[in-house]
């Protein structure tokens, strides 16, 4: 029997990000190769000439999931009667930029949105904030949201922070990332993330840790800003990879496996202060994550993530000012 269609969001669709996502959800590498969509495309007015031809493109690609297409710059189309989102869409980061430079403009995009979210989209939509600065970005989308959907079903991503962990520990130890698991990211998207391999395992088996790696830490904080410096342009073929990961997952549930989300830090078993949208790794299943409990932190740890939720602290402030 046929599945019905899942109504898929992704906003800034006609940008980078955008386009390099739009073929891994279109081909069902996200919610199954048996699971027809309908594609809702949003973009900005002065971005409807290159959207359209984003939508010329798809349907020149003959997806067979994707069994219709929504491509608008008003919000209200965009948003209606969604099952999942992908809020790729901000004020981009250019080189020399920092996070908080950015934040008064995506404090509106994001409350524009998070009401939209309320006001359109069915209550159990399963939202994705992939634009900058992605944790409070989501966090003010949540808050905004709020009257309708719950802030557990509002994330964001750190799935390319973990990606390019995950790589690195693969690399210097000569194996297939796909063989290496529980490289974990706390805190915030930004150059203050603690990307944590303590935990690391390498088919299975705990890898050797004899202490944190200073410059592995460093070179994951600074990743996103090394791209922006060699391509002029911000991550876009790797952040597509990680939105459809962190989406799949969701979807699909990790069985019993460890992945990195920014999620609403209410009551979480760590005493990071609550009312953040902060990085923990996580399981997933039926759709619900849950934070995964007793690891453990050592002096370093502690520091790194008290750096870390104290940057997510003030940009909470200012966001709010």
């Amino acid at each position: 029997m046929a599945k019905n269609p899942v109504k898929v969001l992704i906003t800034g669709a006609a940008g980078q990000i955008g386009y390099s996502l739009i073929p891994i959800v279109a081909r069902g590498d996200v919610f199954g190769r048996d699971q027809p969509i309908i594609l809702h495309l949003l973009d900005i007015p002065p971005m409807q000439t290159v959207l359209d031809g984003v939508v010329m493109e798809i349907n020149d690609c003959a997806f067979s999931l994707v069994h219709s297409l929504v491509a608008t710059t008003v919000e209200a189309d965009a948003f209606k009667d969604i099952d999942a989102a992908f809020l790729v869409g901000s004020m981009p980061r250019r080189e020399g930029m920092e996070r908080k430079d950015l934040l008064a403009a995506n404090v509106k995009i994001f409350a524009s949105q998070g009401q939209a979210l309320a006001n359109y989209s069915k209550p159990d939509v399963k939202v994705l904030v992939v634009g900058n600065p992605a944790n409070t970005n989501a966090l003010i989308a949540a808050q905004f949201a709020a009257a309708k959907i719950p802030a557990k079903n509002i994330t964001a991503m750190t799935r390319l922070d973990q990606n390019r962990a995950t790589h690195q520990v693969a690399s210097r130890n000569n194996v297939q990332v796909d063989n290496v698991k529980r490289c974990i990211i706390w805190g915030n998207h930004s150059a203050t993330q603690f990307p944590d391999i303590s935990q690391a395992t390498i088919n299975g088996t705990r890898i050797n840790f004899e202490g944190h790696d200073e410059k592995l830490i460093q070179l994951i904080q600074k990743r996103g800003a090394a791209v922006i410096a060699a391509r002029k342009l911000s991550s876009a073929l790797s952040a597509a990879k990680a939105a459809a990961d962190h989406m799949h997952d969701w979807w699909h549930g990790t069985n019993g496996e460890w992945v990195s989300m920014g999620v609403i830090s209410d009551n979480n078993p760590y005493g990071v202060p609550d009312g953040l949208m902060f990085s923990f790794p996580v399981t997933i299943e039926n759709k619900e994550w849950k934070i995964v409990p007793d690891i453990p932190w050592d002096d370093f740890a502690k520091n790194r993530i008290k750096i870390t939720s104290d940057e997510l602290v003030e940009e909470r402030s200012e966001a709010s000012d």
